[in-house]
Order: structure tokens, then sequence, then C-alpha cells
């Protein structure tokens, strides 16, 4: 028997998630998401793991948004790119979680004015008296 106290297993916390109907979902994201959530837990029982796993995703994300960037010029998804990396950042930075949530709600917005500006556009042109 081995003396707890000089045992090389770690404590792993473990997180208790609510049934996929609390949520509102049992599909393929849901799972996804769920995975990654008890992968990101175990990942913050090991403390030298978890800041190379942030170093990782800094440089793989900086690298996406500056090969965004580049290419914005070029015809292509140059700013999608350019999200992307914003986006794999905002896994692990709280500014470039906030910088993305800001996008959204803009992106939000613009869809809904885009799409109030096609239904007058065809009431419109449904209805050519008014012209």
């Amino acid at each position: 028997m081995t003396n707890p106290s000089t045992s090389p297993q770690r404590d792993v916390p473990v997180i208790v998630t609510a049934p996929p109907e609390a949520h509102g979902g049992t599909g393929r994201g849901h799972r996804l998401r769920a995975t990654y959530r008890r992968q990101r837990a175990r990942l913050d029982g090991f403390p030298r793991l978890r800041a190379l796993y942030k170093v990782a995703v800094a440089v793989v994300g900086l690298l996406v948004v500056v090969i965004g960037l580049i290419l914005v010029p070029l015809p292509g998804p140059g700013w999608l790119i350019v999200f992307l990396g914003v986006a794999l950042l905002g896994t692990e930075f709280p500014l470039a979680h906030r910088i993305l949530q800001s996008l959204r709600r803009v992106a939000h917005r613009l869809r809904l004015r885009w799409r109030a500006w096609r239904a007058a556009r065809a009431a419109r042109a449904a209805n050519p008296a008014t012209r």
C-alpha cells in the first residue's frame, strides 16, 4: 500500500452537468460542448499543462488572425479567417471573448436590418401603386 502523500496521482476536478434536456439540446453540438467542458475541467487539474495549452492556443490563434489579415485585400474569406482566429483566442482570453461577443452583436443587428430592408423591398415590389 502506498502512502497517499507521496502518490503520483493528482486530484482531477469533477464537473457535474445537468442532463441534456435541461439545456434544450441533445444533438451533436451539445455533445461536443459537453466533451469540451469535461476536457477543460481535466486540464485545469494540471497547471503546467494548462499553461502550455494556453500558450499553444495563443500562438495558433494569432497565426490564424495574421493569415486572415494577410488575406483581407485578396479575394476570398479574409475577414472570416480573422474572426475565426479571434474566436479561437476567445476560448482562452477574456478580452478576445469580449471582442467576439461585440462582433456577434453587430452581426446580429446587421442581419436584422438586412432582413427588414428585404421585407420592405418585397412589400414595395408587391404593391406597385405606392410608387
